[in-house]
């Protein structure tokens, strides 16, 4: 069943609900202008009927000095109301900022970063940029259109006749704008996300798609996707121009035919001069809003699929419920038959692992590609959700802990080291308060202190998001520093030899002994076995199951058995 309109996006409808009292001091300015709109007919009719008959400068005077006062207020009115709702949007903004980020960040989390998730953001800064067009100040001066259509009954009936047939042509024309473009203008909007995330990854894989010379065939795909984007946006652009400019010239029309219209009642005596030229100018005004609604059409139509994807993503991804402080973790970490879908997927990749480590207890997972070791260490980090089984750090659901307060006592060194934009030292303590103490100290547990000396500004030196100029081994040394950090209590190393020749290895094994007596509990998913010397415990995945679980040494003499019976049979 549908929701109603006043039931869809409870958050989105409570956030717009505390933006009531700016368009409520935004419609009265909104009052006040439009009521003054009225002083230009006012003050032409006064022209015609009293001065020109009269031939008095002394009212000519007043007449004009009041209109200037009285315009002159309007403009004032106008700039305040412009003010509010530029204070609305920021309020919008504000009120939504950290919760839109929120729901990206976790929805970027459960997908896997398969959907394009700075959309959000952009969303949010388009709604707070309509708050501020002229579409909506049009939709603020729309409702006047009823009181200036009653003046004109007071001018003649076939006045207001004229101005309700003008209204009603009107509103057609956007009704008739809205069929034309909305559903053309949202499938190109969805076309674009998916542009945007295809060519994010080109990007991201530039040296590939170059030394492979995969450049054109990737642009082509892009291009066709684009020459979809821009058919689409095309055909709408046209049909909402043949709309707009058809409403310009109905308006005008409409105009200069009440002109005619006065022009025939003043000839029949039925009314003045001045409310032939004044109804003509009144019906202009009261048609203006409606023309400017059919001309930025397109905003409203993007606006609310804005509104439409940011409500989605917020019903999608509801606010975390506030939970009781949990105590600083030990590192006593428990997996009980856990099973885990990738995001995205609908296969089981970890099937029903289940095992216990000590608060100082080092871990080794071995196994095959694809064997669930990635997707596994994930889980018990508690990045992905268990379909099935629970992951606990001290005896409590890994979930149930405020991120915010469980990442200083977590390191996590993925397979893919991504630095940010910013200094080494920043990247070390996590853009956090910055301590330089314990920033050297994490680099001297991590063994790359002196290579950080090394370079031009040492901690100082900036980097940029792929790691800058620094090697694959540089960056994973300092992606180690940022993961030791503050001496977290559990720490997980993806593959953290991977870019690393038998030196940096080697340092990479004292660097973990230095790690794991300061007690913490620690991780690492290896295909070298020269870092396994570390650990006391081995687990060997084979297709998402626990093949062996067991003492370092005892697992490793039951992995060799079999190559040695096989050479001695060899032999």
């Amino acid at each position: 069943m549908k929701k109603s309109d006043k039931s869809r996006y409870p958050e989105l409808q409570s956030a717009l609900k505390e933006l009531k009292s700016y368009f409520i001091y935004a419609g009265l300015f909104s009052a006040a202008v439009n009521i003054l709109m009225l002083v230009p007919v006012i003050y032409m009719l006064q022209i015609y009927n009293r001065v020109v008959s009269s031939g008095s400068l002394s009212t000519l005077t007043m007449l004009t000095l009041l209109m200037v006062a009285l315009l002159a207020a309007m403009g004032g009115f106008e700039w305040v109301r412009s003010m509010i709702l530029i204070g609305a949007s920021n309020r919008l903004e504000l009120v939504l900022r950290r919760r839109v980020s929120d729901a990206s960040f976790r929805r970027a989390l459960i997908t896997g970063g398969t959907i394009s998730n700075s959309q959000a953001y952009s969303d949010l800064s388009s709604l707070r940029q309509f708050l501020t067009g002229n579409g909506l100040f049009a939709f603020f001066d729309a409702p006047w259109f009823p009181v200036y259509v009653g003046v004109m009954f007071l001018f003649h009936f076939w006045f207001g006749v004229a101005a309700i047939i003008a209204g009603i042509v009107m509103v057609a024309l956007a009704y008739l704008n809205e069929k034309l473009t909305n559903n053309k203008l949202q499938e190109a909007n969805t076309i674009a996300g998916q542009l945007i995330n295809q060519i994010n990854g080109s990007l991201r894989n530039a040296e590939v798609i170059a030394a492979m010379g995969m450049t054109d065939d990737i642009r082509a795909r892009q291009e066709k996707r684009s020459d979809e984007i821009l058919n689409l946006q095309t055909t709408a652009s046209r049909s909402a121009g043949v709309v707009s400019n058809l409403s310009k010239s109905i308006r005008l029309i409409m105009q200069s035919l009440l002109l005619g219209l006065g022009a025939l009642l003043a000839l029949k005596q039925e009314i003045s001069p001045g409310m032939m030229i004044a109804g003509s100018l009144l019906l202009g005004r009261a048609l203006a809003p409606i023309d400017i609604l059919v001309a930025t059409w397109k905003g409203f139509t993007v606006a609310r699929a804005q509104y439409d994807r940011l409500g989605s993503l917020l019903e999608q991804i509801p606010q975390e419920p506030d939970s009781m402080d949990l105590p600083r973790p030990e590192g006593r970490l428990t997996a009980e038959q856990v099973v885990v879908v990738p995001p995205g997927s609908r296969v089981a990749v970890v099937k029903g692992l289940t095992l216990e480590l000590q608060p100082g207890d080092a871990l080794g997972i071995v196994g095959p590609s694809a064997s669930g070791k990635s997707s596994f260490a994930r889980a018990l980090l508690g990045i992905w959700p268990c379909s099935n089984g629970k992951v606990r750090l001290d005896g409590a659901d890994i979930n149930s802990w405020k991120r915010s307060e469980l990442g200083p006592y977590i390191g996590y060194l993925p397979q893919d080291i991504e630095l940010f934009d910013g200094s080494i030292s920043e990247n070390i303590c996590r853009f956090g308060q910055m301590n330089p103490d314990e920033i050297v100290a994490a680099a001297r547990l991590a063994g790359v202190h002196d290579m950080i000396l090394q370079f031009p500004k040492g901690y100082d030196t900036i980097i940029g998001g792929s790691g800058g100029t620094l090697s694959g081994g540089q960056r994973q040394r300092i992606g180690l520093a940022r993961a030791v950090y503050g001496a977290p209590k559990l720490l997980v190393l993806d593959e953290p030899n991977s870019n690393l020749d038998d030196q940096g290895e080697k340092e990479l094994v004292e660097a973990i002994l230095r790690i794991k007596a300061h007690g913490s509990t620690i991780i690492i998913i290896t295909h070298r076995t020269k870092v396994l010397q570390v650990v006391d415990k081995i687990l060997v995945m084979k297709e998402g199951q626990g093949v062996i679980l067991g003492p370092r040494d005892q697992v490793l003499a039951s992995l060799m058995a079999p190559m040695q019976a096989q050479q001695g049979a060899a032999s």
